[in-house]
């Protein structure tokens, strides 16, 4: 069982950064491959970055890349998602997501077993 929290959300202006940080509990979390997804009112909650839980491989929506990067810490038992040249579209709620063993980075939110209850970002424009 892992538990997750995120933090670092927050009101920011269009072209800002964010960082946000999800910690889990249990002493297994360098075995966890971690997501990244988010969800805007009245949208589907959408794929953002991955991570392996071998930290070798990455996956990122084409939305995002050259903006975001995902990035874990396992001594900490956390994973971060830096936010740059935020756009007023990158608006939801941001939700990290771990999954056991996940061979790699996976874009579909099914091998997730384990989800946080999400942060707000909001971008103004």
């Amino acid at each position: 069982q892992v538990q997750l929290v995120e933090s670092g959300g927050g009101l920011v202006q269009a072209g800002g950064s964010l960082r946000l940080s999800c910690a889990a509990s249990g002493r297994t979390f360098s075995t966890y491959t971690m997501g990244w997804f988010r969800q805007a009112p009245g949208k589907e909650r959408e794929f953002v970055a991955a991570l392996s839980w071998s930290g070798s491989s990455t996956a990122y929506a084409d939305s995002v890349k050259g903006r975001f990067t995902i990035s874990r810490d396992n001594a900490k038992n956390t994973v971060y998602l830096q936010m740059n040249s935020l756009k007023a579209e990158d608006t939801a709620t941001y939700y990290c997501a771990a999954g056991w063993l996940v061979s790699k980075p996976r874009t579909d939110p099914s091998p997730y077993a384990y989800w946080g209850q999400g942060t707000q970002v909001t971008v103004s424009s």
